[in-house]
């Protein structure tokens, strides 16, 4: 033991020593310092040299080699061709796996094997097969650091390929989406709480510069998270229509029933996908029953109630499920999917467990829009003129508008949605001839409440 620990001590004192005699290299210190200072200005071609030298002889002095030397090496590739192309992307491979022998405690796994991935990808030197393995393993052995949006959706997307070339099979498929779409959500609600904590001080005036930051941060990362969400969905199509779903749960269920991360995916699939009509979900969601009797297992159990025309015994369910769930966010999501299950039968009922989602988790943006489809989809409900009744699309855009701000995953659809409500809306000319400017319009309907007509 006792010469153990001196190998040991002597092992460190080496490192330290190095480590120092680095620190020490007069040469190295100039050339870190030229370097920089050309980074700093993007003369990448100027820092190149001392770069290297640096780099070469003493890795360790400082993290910058490898973080601006990942910028000056992304030039080098940039504008060259051929075989010296070649060599700058062989040069930046090399340096991504240094830079996690050299600093492991601020380079993760994760993030040099994603770099290395995409590097290859962005200049076609990997396949389909390369790019999953790479990617795959990583997700797999540090999916807490796997936070890249680009890298999230080749990590599905080349699985997609792979599948329809016949080489992986439609269950990983969507295990994988699972797995990228969990992630996805995960990130987004960290950023989503920075919002919400944000955006009454914005709304009060009262934000900090460093406050502005963060909040312009999380909501351009969130926008990210929202488009890779949509290519991921987009990506894997009708992949996901009943028609695959319920032969291929059919066909696993025997082997796969005592399984409750699968089965609980299963349901929640089939259930998204409104495959509830079918045998297989009920099925699955006396399954799930068994393994796991959790609030999601009510909200089935609820639905299929109502199918079956029990009304007051899927409301009992419904209402069970949230009082079963103590965690906030997924009490905002139980309620969220009843909310849905109402949308086409009971438009009061749908929007009053959209506000349950809200009232759980103000980040919902999703809930946000829900309500605003209901309101649109009753304008001619709501009112006795033409006016009144388009007056109701200022209320369903203004909600959209919402759910885009609370969470900018959506606001793109919520642009989106907004832009059309807008265009349904009484225009200027409508206003005018009205004489409504700056007055109230209140909805007699199921909607409830005014808005104020817009002044010219």
């Amino acid at each position: 033991m006792k010469k153990e620990f001196y190998l040991m001590m002597i092992g460190i004192l080496g490192v330290m020593s190095f480590a120092n005699a680095q620190a020490q290299n007069p040469e190295c210190m100039t050339n870190l310092s030229i370097y920089a200072e050309h980074a700093k200005v993007k003369n990448y071609d100027a820092a190149y040299t001392p770069w290297k030298m640096v780099y070469d002889n003493c890795p360790s002095i400082n993290k910058a080699n490898f973080t601006l030397g990942e910028r000056i090496l992304k030039d080098k590739i940039k504008k060259s061709s051929g075989a010296e192309k070649d060599g700058y992307i062989k040069d930046l491979l090399s340096l991504y796996d240094t830079s996690l022998s050299t600093f492991p405690a601020q380079f993760s796994e994760s993030d040099v094997a994603i770099d290395k991935a995409l590097l290859l990808y962005d200049n076609k030197m990997s396949s389909d097969a390369e790019l999953y393995k790479m990617l795959d393993d990583a997700f797999k052995s540090d999916r807490k650091n796997f936070k890249n949006p680009k890298a999230l959706y080749l990590y599905f997307s080349s699985l997609v390929d792979l599948y329809n070339e016949g080489s992986k099979d439609l269950q990983s498929v969507f295990d994988t989406y699972d797995d990228v779409t969990e992630k996805i959500e995960e990130e987004n609600a960290k950023l989503t709480d920075v919002i919400s904590q944000l955006l009454p001080k914005e709304e009060a005036g009262t934000l900090t510069s460093k406050e502005k930051r963060r909040l312009k941060v999380a909501t351009t990362n969130s926008e990210s998270y929202g488009k890779v969400a949509g290519s991921v969905d987009s990506k894997l199509g009708a992949l996901a229509d009943c028609e695959n779903l319920i032969p291929l749960y059919e066909k696993s269920f025997e082997a796969k029933k005592n399984d409750v991360d699968w089965v609980k995916r299963a349901v929640g699939r089939m259930f998204s996908k409104e495959c509830t009509d079918d045998p297989m979900f009920q099925k699955l969601f006396e399954a799930q029953l068994a393994l796991d009797p959790s609030a999601d297992a009510y909200v089935y159990g609820g639905t299929l109630k109502k199918k079956a025309g029990d009304t007051k015994g899927a409301i009992a369910d419904f209402d069970k499920a949230l009082q079963l769930e103590t965690d906030s966010k997924k009490k905002s999501n139980i309620a969220y999917k009843i909310a849905t299950s109402y949308r086409k039968t009971s438009k009061s009922t749908a929007r009053k467990y959209a506000q349950k989602a809200i009232d759980a988790n103000s980040a919902n943006g999703k809930a946000y829009l829900l309500i605003a489809t209901l309101y649109a989809s009753s304008a001619n409900q709501c009112g006795e003129t033409p006016f009144e009744k388009r007056a109701i699309y200022w209320k369903a855009a203004d909600m959209a508008r919402k759910g885009g701000r609370v969470d900018p995953s959506l606001s793109s659809r919520a642009s989106q949605a907004a832009a059309s409500y807008s265009a349904k809306a009484p225009t200027k000319t409508d206003i005018f001839n009205s004489g409504m400017a700056g007055k109230s319009v209140s909805f007699s309907c199921w909607v409830g409440g005014s808005v104020t007509v817009p002044n010219l």
